[in-house]
């Protein structure tokens, strides 16, 4: 009993021992799991080690950074709650004791918890989507050994509850420990019992309503038509969930009055029915009526999702695995719009072969491989999210939620769609995992590659992510001139923000593509585990740079035609500048010599290469 005591709180042994000691303990038992067990924790496994969660095998790793990341926001949240419920200016309490925030600033404190908690529940789940289902490897390897299908179906079934219980408690578990300190409930246990009960129900019913979604559209449509639409609707979600959150400081200021009035938004939106479970428990029957009705709400709305989540993934489970056995079907060939298009291309950006050949090679493997469409659903929405939260304002009126466009936000948005665009492919090129087309470049050109061949394989993908980023943010701007105030739809308006369109697309292709070194997707795994502290604070840091440039050069360039001649003459120098910057690391990288067969990057190199 000592022994496994110590083993369970100690990371290693609490002694060395002899060989002699060792021998006489004999062979360690491994513990005798069933079969249904081993089944449970393979698919565990598979959660966390598909190439999406870990592309360069550091599944463990990363899944426990990613399981404290998830409950740190509302850890940190309910730090900074001290202050507000605890003020340090001693001279106000000369006048009597200190009552604390009002009442309505307490309830966007407890509702901030239940958004929390829905939206990384629904974040969770479709980053998982995929995986909640068989697949080839599947189809090909367990069912071919002695295992009933339907013990292999409960076994996944069960995998999916602990993959979501274990999230639920990581996004959760952090700010229960400090709450009670932090607002000094009346009652301790009431609001315990209102806190864990509302955002559990708020994050399960996000994950189940996004499962019960997915099972009954493939339940009705089937697996090749749900496919086709499958990562529009994972983008559309990620990008509500994300705005969601952005959103959650002009939503928190119309609580009050969407509450009081019984209105209707309140009444469909369900973050507020947890709310009503939330303060329903923790105030007791000095609650609100509406509180009552919203949880009553939100109990009954839990029990439905989870009631056809039950009935629908039955059915699609069986019409996956129908669709496994069947095969994808043939692919169609170039429709006629594709052709001339892919001719004009040809002729005027990727006139070499060599650029002709990474650019289509680009285009064909780009959406048939799951990580690489995951990681362009993730940063879209996200871009998409930041693109609403910054354009519309939120106001109540009369009771009634309505929308403004902000005119500075429109101006940003082209820069900041250039900017997720153009860093989704740029993710999504240098991923590391995928290498099986690499060996055409490495037999034809050698590694590494001729000068004159590196620059011309590397510039493919830098027109190809400028292509689509430049497509995408004219297609965001027309769509946004929609709903653009008459100032913005001007001559000079419409030519400045042309301008700063083509200009973002082009510097920041440069940018994010400076120290690229290899044809897209052939990238090698790097032997240090990336930062990912470091990597989002980059983010947190460039994208507000990227949208104040916008704002500020638009208007300034839209003043006198000289300034946009300036501005153009300046897009062009950096460009150039980046450009030269970026031909002479690809030379230095050329002339390095190459490694032989049996050589390891480090110690030989130094690691030099990379």
């Amino acid at each position: 009993m000592r022994e496994s005591f110590q083993r369970f709180f100690m990371m290693s042994e609490p002694e060395v021992l002899t060989l002699e000691a060792q021998a006489e303990r004999g062979p360690e038992q491994e513990p005798e799991r069933s079969q249904f067990s081993h089944l449970v924790r393979h698919f565990l496994a598979r959660f966390f080690n598909h190439e999406t969660a870990s592309p360069e095998g550091d599944a463990k790793t990363r899944m426990v950074l990613i399981a404290v990341a998830t409950g740190l926001p509302g850890f940190v949240v309910a730090l900074y709650l001290w202050p507000v419920y605890h003020p340090f200016i001693d001279s106000l309490q000369e006048h009597g004791p200190i009552l604390g925030p009002p009442y309505w600033l307490r309830v966007n404190h407890h509702f901030f918890f239940v958004v929390y908690s829905f939206v990384a529940m629904g974040i969770v789940t479709v980053f998982e989507w995929d995986m909640f289902f068989p697949d080839l490897l599947d189809l090909y390897v367990l069912t071919t050994l002695p295992i009933p299908a339907r013990r292999l179906f409960l076994a996944r079934i069960a995998a999916i509850a602990i993959l979501m219980a274990g999230f639920l408690f990581d996004a959760n578990v952090f700010a229960p420990l400090v709450l009670p300190a932090a607002i000094d409930p009346p009652n301790l246990l009431r609001f315990l019992a209102g806190h864990l009960l509302a955002v559990a129900g708020s994050g399960l019913f996000a994950a189940v309503l996004l499962l019960a979604l997915q099972g009954m559209l493939l339940s009705v449509l089937g697996e090749r038509v749900f496919r086709k639409f499958s990562l529009v609707l994972q983008g559309l979600s990620i990008t509500a969930l994300l705005m969601l959150l952005l959103l959650f400081p002009v939503i928190s200021g119309t609580v009050p009055v969407l509450l009081q009035s019984g209105s209707a938004f309140a009444r469909f939106f369900p973050p507020f029915w947890f709310l009503g479970v939330y303060q329903r428990l923790m105030e007791g029957p000095s609650a609100l009526p509406i509180y009552t009705q919203l949880a009553q709400t939100g109990c009954l709305a839990l029990l439905v999702v989870t009631g056809l989540a039950a009935l629908a993934y039955p059915i699609a489970y069986l019409r996956r695995v129908r669709q496994l056995v069947i095969g994808p079907g043939t692919h169609s060939a170039p429709s006629w719009v594709a052709r001339p298009l892919q001719a004009l291309i040809n002729a005027i950006l990727v006139r070499r072969t060599v650029r002709r050949a990474v650019f289509h090679f680009i285009s064909e493997t780009l959406m048939r491989v799951q990580r690489y469409r995951i990681y362009l659903v993730l940063y879209g929405g996200v871009g998409l999210s930041v693109v609403i939260a910054a354009i519309f304002r939120l106001a109540v009126v009369h009771g009634q939620i309505r929308a403004e466009v902000s005119s500075d936000g429109i101006r940003a948005a082209v820069g900041i769609v250039a900017f997720w665009t153009i860093a989704g492919l740029r993710m999504a090129f240098v991923s590391p995992g995928n290498r099986q087309g690499s060996w055409v470049f490495h037999s034809v050109h050698g590694r590494p590659a001729p000068f004159q061949t590196a620059i011309d394989q590397l510039l493919a993908a830098k027109t190809w992510a400028f292509l689509w980023g430049l497509i995408i943010s004219l297609g965001s701007y027309m769509a946004l001139r929609v709903i653009a105030p008459p100032e913005l739809c001007t001559v000079r308006a419409t030519a400045s923000q042309l301008l700063v369109t083509a200009g973002m697309s082009v510097l920041l292709t440069d940018i994010f593509f400076l120290n690229v070194k290899f044809v897209a997707f052939t990238g090698e795994r790097t032997r240090e585990q990336p930062n990912f502290a470091f990597t989002i604070i980059k983010y947190i840091a460039f994208v507000p740079a990227v949208a104040w440039l916008t704002l500020i050069s638009e208007p300034w360039i839209e003043t006198k035609t000289e300034h946009f001649i300036v501005a153009a003459i300046a897009i062009a120098t950096a460009h150039l500048v980046l450009r030269r910057q970026h031909r002479a690391i690809i030379r230095e990288h050329c002339n390095m010599p190459g490694l032989e067969d049996d050589e390891e990057e480090f110690p030989m190199k130094l690691g030099l290469r990379n």
